[in-house]
């Protein structure tokens, strides 16, 4: 994901598949962190999504978690223009 700095963008959690039994718990239980938050920042919000804020030029990993699930997401950030 690329983004400018001072943009922020809404990721949506989905279980897969999205029907399983637990697929609600796992998306509700989803924390996640920004392996560096001087570029990225990561905010759950009250309606579960989370927003990832571009801080500063450079790259992070932004790492979801859920129990024993996770997922990672490569984040870039560029200067604003």
């Amino acid at each position: 994901m690329s983004e400018k700095v001072g943009d922020a963008k809404d990721i949506t959690i989905a279980a897969d598949p999205v029907d399983a039994s637990d697929a609600t718990a796992v998306v509700k239980a989803t924390t996640a962190t920004s392996g560096d938050e001087t570029v990225a920042t990561v905010t759950k919000k009250s309606d579960g999504t989370f927003t990832v804020t571009g801080v500063k030029a450079g790259t992070a990993t932004i790492t979801f978690t859920s129990g024993d699930f996770t997922a990672t997401l490569a984040v870039t950030i560029t200067e604003a223009a």
